[in-house]
């Protein structure tokens, strides 16, 4: 096998690690590994005894989940629901992940829906604030249907899938 190591990278992690901030980090754990199956890696307390970090793993994939701290600029999302950033997943069955965020407490944004590039995809607002485009590859496609699918949906030719992943905000 071929040395994958990355010059200042440890071992076995991503050079590109997502941190989500919360107010709540227990609870951001808890919805992570109920809906996506995610797995926690290391998990620390802070000086009030409450979780502070949280390595996830999601398959391969690494994420940290952080509580705010006063010392440092980073903080939670506001309470209106928008997000500079969306967290794209993959996961086995986008239907029921989607179904088991809403149960948890997360706000469906736009329906799940297949999209033009063989992705089927639906946005939520997990309960912390932060933002996910949930998917599942349901058909494996080719650059050129990619671009010939995306021309016809851009003369409003078929409307099973809509350019911008067909996001349709939800009252």
């Amino acid at each position: 096998m071929a040395d994958t190591a990355t010059p200042g990278v440890p071992t076995g992690a991503s050079p590109i690690i997502p941190r989500l901030v919360c107010r709540d980090a227990a609870a951001e754990i808890e919805f992570l590994t109920d809906v996506f199956d995610a797995r926690v890696g290391v998990q620390r307390p802070g000086p009030d005894g409450r979780t502070a970090h949280a390595m996830m793993f999601f398959g391969p994939a690494m994420l940290m989940v952080e509580s705010e701290w006063p010392e440092v600029p980073s903080r939670a999302p506001t309470a209106d629901g928008t997000s500079p950033v969306v967290i794209y997943i993959y996961v086995d069955n986008v239907d029921a992940a989607v179904a088991r965020a809403t149960e948890r407490g997360a706000v469906l944004l736009a329906p799940v829906k297949t999209q033009f590039w063989g992705d089927r995809t639906g946005w939520i607002i997990d309960p912390s604030g932060h933002v996910w485009t949930v998917a599942s590859r349901v058909e494996d496609t080719t650059e050129q249907q990619r671009q010939e699918r995306w021309a016809r949906d851009m003369k409003g030719g078929d409307k099973r899938s809509e350019p911008h992943d067909g996001f349709e905000l939800l009252d």
